[in-house]
């Protein structure tokens, strides 16, 4: 490096007329802080081209290969993403996988819950007659019944009680340790305070659990967590801002799938409760959304990041199934009405290339930054365009238009190809591509796949063909690493394919979308490889996350021994392990042709055509 001191002017005092050699005590406070900050400037430069710029280590080799293992070995902090910006790139903080900072102090008040008002459940035992004929008069929808039949195959039914055990593991020691809490910190074996939604008690593991329960047939662990939800679940008194979003696709998705499941009415009427508390934020002169909304005084709000206060379009997107199914079964139409205006708004825009921007702002009806994706920010957007349609056994039209018309444009300016063959769906910034690929983007292969058995145009052959192309190109992400776990993104470059060459995209948080995209494929082909990839996650996931406490999301999936995050994702039981019991179940358990999974995994019930729809009657 080159003398600092060089570059600077040179400055002498004078002695009796003689100059006097230039040294520290002659120096000037300018010079020596304009010193300071070159030293410090060149030594960022120097630092940050070894931290966050790992890529370029490939092209070195010899002394700096050594160096930089052995700083990445004593600060591996530094090259995990900042904490919240885990789904989305040049934003401070994500509502689907982070926190509002709000409510990180938020504090939450003491209450004692009515009784009064939680209604009785009926009048069954529902831990021994979970799917008795009193709920289904169709036998392939009896998940107790599958539960208890011979497969005839003692392979996959071991290969299907090793998740089964999984989840009780996790879910044992969520129970043991943060009982009531959101999450749980599996190494520390505490509360997870930092979850989407803060400090608040209000059992998000829980909700996001019971389906799960329900299906793979742990009913006395179901049954625990259903009479806390009756007993404790509350929104009153919280002073925190909650994701409409989030709380949408976790709470009411997972109430509703367990009313349909069960007929259960306290969940129908704990959906509807939690509902009514997000509808302020539909004040909008446009029906789009708010973000957020304050549980106690009703105001909403957009995230700061969000291009000038804009509303997101995965988030906004992603409300249709939830309220129009919780107004055929109330018999309100106010959720139904909500979601129908944003839809008619949203048609009736005109859109860049076809495509749908990630941010629209809710107040002047513009779209805001021109980020479009497929990944964070867009993607469940486009997959309840394809859902409503199915939901609705086929009457939504104007949701198959909507969906056709994007998939074309997806197609034609996201859909990419590598040197070597690989799908991937890239990003657009401003007519620019970026050839990244989100791991959330993985869950298009399934919404493709299905796409091509439920939609009958000229591209359904094309739809099945990118379906299983990109679902393929996932689990290529997934073999190149040490863990065989994949990363959060990943890179095509003319020296990289299907790998995460940043070190903020290296690690895993226990996300679904791949082994979804397993699972759809595997119901619509039968293809073996979707099972064999799915048993590679689940070894992967016992010997790189499991630790005594629970399951640990990873820092680095391309080190066998990566330092673990500390968080168990409620959604990890949710979604994750659920597909992949199922994968390794019948079809005739939660059969595609009977039921929709929303954002969150939780099966609704396909209109006239599954008899736990459960519409209203009069």
């Amino acid at each position: 490096m080159t003398n600092s001191t060089l570059l600077l002017p040179q400055y002498h005092k004078y002695l009796n007329g003689a100059p006097v050699p230039f040294s520290r005590r002659t120096r000037r406070n300018s010079e020596l802080c304009l010193v300071g900050l070159v030293f410090i400037s060149l030594t960022v430069i120097c630092f940050g081209a070894l931290f966050y710029l790992p890529e370029f280590k490939a092209t070195y080799s010899g002394t700096f290969n050594n160096v930089y293992k052995h700083i990445k070995k004593a600060g591996p902090e530094l090259l995990l993403p900042v904490r919240g910006n885990a789904r989305h790139d040049g934003v401070l903080e994500d509502p689907h996988v982070a926190w509002d900072k709000e409510a990180l102090s938020a504090k939450i008040e003491e209450y004692e819950t009515d009784k009064k008002k939680v209604l009785e459940r009926p009048d069954i035992d529902m831990t021994l007659n979970l799917y008795s004929d009193n709920y289904t008069t169709n036998s392939e929808t009896s998940i107790k019944h599958i539960e208890t039949s011979d497969y005839g195959d003692e392979d996959l039914k071991k290969k299907r009680n090793t998740v089964k055990a999984m989840m009780k593991h996790g879910w044992d020691n969520y129970v043991k340790y943060a009982w009531g809490k959101n999450e749980l910190k599996p190494v520390s074996k505490r509360e997870h305070s930092g979850s989407v939604f803060g400090s608040a008690s209000i059992g998000a593991t829980i909700v996001d659990s019971l389906d799960t329960l329900l299906i793979m047939g742990l009913n006395d662990e179901y049954q625990h967590g259903r009479d806390w939800v009756a007993n404790n679940f509350t929104l009153e008194n919280l002073k925190v801002d909650m994701s409409v979003f989030e709380t949408n696709i976790r709470y009411i998705g997972g109430f509703l799938s367990c009313y349909a499941m069960t007929g259960d009415t306290m969940f129908r009427d704990k959906a509807e409760y939690v509902a009514n508390k997000l509808l302020p934020a539909f004040q909008t002169p446009t029906g789009i959304p708010y973000s957020l909304v304050n549980l106690k005084t009703g105001n909403s709000k957009n995230y700061f990041w969000a291009s000038g206060g804009s509303s997101i379009l995965s988030e906004f997107g992603t409300l249709h199934l939830e309220f129009l199914y919780l107004s055929d079964i109330t018999g309100n139409n106010i959720y139904k009405e909500k979601v129908e205006r944003i839809r008619q708004f949203v048609k009736g825009l005109e859109k860049p290339n076809g495509l749908y921007p990630n941010f629209l702002n809710p107040v002047t009806g513009k779209w805001g930054q021109r980020h479009i994706s497929l990944g964070g920010l867009g993607d469940s957007f486009y997959e309840y365009l394809l859902k409503a349609y199915i939901q609705s056994n086929g009457e939504d039209i104007i949701a198959r238009e909507m969906f056709v018309d994007a998939m074309a444009s997806v197609m034609d300016n996201l859909v990419q190809t590598s040197v070597s063959g690989l799908k991937y769906l890239a990003d657009m910034r401003f007519e620019r591509i970026e050839h990244k690929m989100d791991h959330l983007s993985c869950f298009a292969g399934g919404m493709f796949a299905l796409a091509g058995e439920t939609i009958n145009v000229d591209s359904s052959r094309r739809y099945t063909e990118i379906g299983a192309g990109l679902t393929e190109t996932c689990h290529v992400a997934y073999d190149k690493t040490a863990t065989k776990l994949g990363p959060e993104a990943f890179r095509f470059t003319e020296n990289y394919e299907a790998i995460a060459v940043r070190g903020t995209e290296k690690y895993n948080i226990l996300r679904p979308e791949t082994v979804e995209s397993y699972f759809v494929l595997w119901r619509l082909t039968h293809n073996n490889k979707y099972r064999d990839w799915a048993w590679e996650a689940v070894q992967a996931f016992e010997k790189h996350c499991k630790v005594s406490g629970g399951y640990s999301g990873i820092k680095d999936v391309y080190q066998i021994d990566s330092l673990k995050d500390d968080v168990q994702q409620s959604y990890f039981f949710a979604e994750t392990l659920k597909y992949l019991y199922l994968i390794f179940s019948e079809d005739t358990v939660i059969p595609l042709d009977k039921w929709v999974f929303n954002s969150e995994a939780h099966p609704l019930p396909i209109k006239d055509r599954n008899t736990m729809y459960r519409p209203f009657k009069n």
